[in-house]
């Protein structure tokens, strides 16, 4: 152990933190804008899911032009310019006076979150160590994990004992300190060469995303799909079955599933290969939907919170991991916007395409036909990078022989 290279740096624990406070308001708001917008404004139920979901149509819209643009402005300038964007939107919440004030306010704070995060992302890149980049990237990835978990829990507390101005209140002085606490980060700068300066102009492809990261990229828009039918409809699954109250617990217990299995899964990517990780990543995801697909009992809902956690957990940060290692050094911030754009692509657009499933198949229905994705997403990680990455390992082993 002694002669690992540092992980649990200064500024590895600064980044990490600064991401976990942005995506904490970012589910807190998530799980209480739609309660705001009805109640404020009167909203309807369509309108009022626009109002949280438009948020996501920011962050993807940002991140095509932030992966392009963070290494010629400068990474840490870039994570500045998202905080201090983030934190003057956030001031917007407390002067909303109608909806369409509300829609774009939405819009924007994706946008500024989209930017920031995508500076985080890219920064920590540079932070881990590349011989533990699938146990740093899994530690870092935890951040999302927990304000996934804790973000909506918060809100839904704060709706019943206090107002929405609280809310807004909390999530202004977090992300206050988060910026403060990143004046404090040494990020290490990137200098790009005339001949990477020139590649960059214009408006081809590879400017807004990195094409080496499309196989990986593409599943996770699959995966996020998958994802997107547990975030959007198990609370009415569950409301279906009079299982509310139980169901409540399956985002505490994914987090906590999530917490234990990652110092694991992070540690086996980097010494056994990512291939180790990834492929019982896709059928313990299915297991979970298949679980949930079974439910007659607030059991069947925790287990699948587990199975959920081991699959959807690990290859969050498994697949962010190889679309680091697969880019180029100097495009580093593309290749993570890339890969979370398709993901975020993935979760943002599944709520209305399921939906289209939901009065035909049911929601049983819709666990089954999303189990069946993720074990078809066994076979086109298979094709698509799993075999190359066996090739590419067995190279490694014959040079160090």
């Amino acid at each position: 152990m002694s002669g690992k290279p540092k992980l649990w740096t200064k500024d590895f624990l600064i980044v990490s933190g600064a991401n976990f406070f942005l995506y904490f308001t970012f589910y807190l708001l998530m799980a209480t804008i739609t309660l705001f917008a009805t109640d404020r404004f009167h909203a309807s139920p369509s309108v009022a899911g626009l109002a949280s979901g438009i948020f996501v149509v920011g962050i993807l819209i940002a991140r095509l032009f932030a992966g392009r643009s963070i290494d010629k402005v400068g990474r840490k300038k870039m994570l500045y310019i998202g905080f201090a964007a983030i934190v003057a939107i956030t001031l917007l919440y407390f002067f909303i006076q109608n909806l369409a004030v509300l829609l774009v306010v939405r819009f924007l704070n994706g946008a500024a979150l989209g930017i920031a995060s995508t500076a985080t992302g890219t920064i920590v890149a540079n932070l881990i160590p590349k011989e533990r980049r699938g146990e740093g990237t899994g530690y870092y990835a935890l951040s999302v994990t927990l304000a996934a978990a804790v973000g909506p829990f918060i809100g839904m507390f704060l709706i019943e004992h206090a107002s929405f101005n609280v809310i807004f209140v909390l999530c202004l002085v977090l992300l206050a300190l988060s910026f403060v606490a990143a004046l404090f980060l040494n990020v290490p700068k990137v200098v790009l060469s005339k001949a990477e300066l020139d590649k960059m102009k214009g408006l081809k492809l590879s400017n807004f995303f990195e094409p080496k990261v499309f196989p990986i990229a593409i599943i996770s828009a699959f995966v996020g799909l998958g994802y997107s039918s547990i975030l959007s409809f198990l609370t009415s699954y569950a409301s279906e079955m009079n299982l509310v109250d139980i169901s409540s617990f399956f985002f505490i217990v994914y987090a906590i599933t999530v917490l234990v299995s990652r110092p694991f899964t992070g540690r086996w990517f980097d010494t056994k290969g990512e291939n180790f990780v990834m492929y019982p990543s896709f059928i313990l995801f299915a297991i979970g939907l298949l679980l949930l697909n079974q439910a007659n009992s607030g059991l069947f809902i925790l287990l699948a919170g587990v199975f959920v956690g081991l699959g959807y957990g690990t290859y969050s940060s498994s697949g962010q991991a190889i679309a680091i290692k697969v880019a180029p050094d100097h495009r580093i911030g593309l290749a993570t916007s890339t890969f979370f754009i398709f993901l975020d692509a993935g979760v943002g657009v599944g709520p209305f395409l399921l939906g289209l499933f939901v009065p035909i198949a049911g929601y049983h229905g819709l666990y089954a036909i999303m189990a069946a994705v993720m074990l078809i997403c066994t076979f086109l990680y298979y094709f698509l990078y799993g075999k190359k990455a066996v090739a590419a390992r067995n190279m490694v082993q014959q040079q160090a022989e």
